[in-house]
């Protein structure tokens, strides 16, 4: 089990699923990531900073003037983890 462990990267503070964001890390997302926002996962996160305390995640069907879901901040406890 620590071989498997050992060949995941380390989670960064702050994660972005956009691969236009410099907070991108294409490494991490070859395994499966799970986020605990206030002792419950979510599966809607779309970027992360564990430091900061947030996640932003879609607000709905709303869509800003590019096309991308439109993003709300929410604060908390943020925990991230691999499965």
């Amino acid at each position: 089990m620590t071989d498997q462990a050992s060949t995941k990267p380390a989670l960064p503070d702050r994660l972005s699923i956009d691969a236009r964001s410099p907070h991108h890390v294409a490494a991490v997302f070859e395994h499966d990531i799970g986020i605990r926002f206030n002792d419950k996962e979510r599966f809607d996160v779309s970027e992360y900073c564990i430091s900061e305390g947030w996640v932003k995640v879609p607000s709905g069907k709303t869509l800003d003037r590019k096309g991308q879901p439109l993003l709300i901040q929410l604060k908390g406890r943020v925990e991230v983890f691999y499965k």
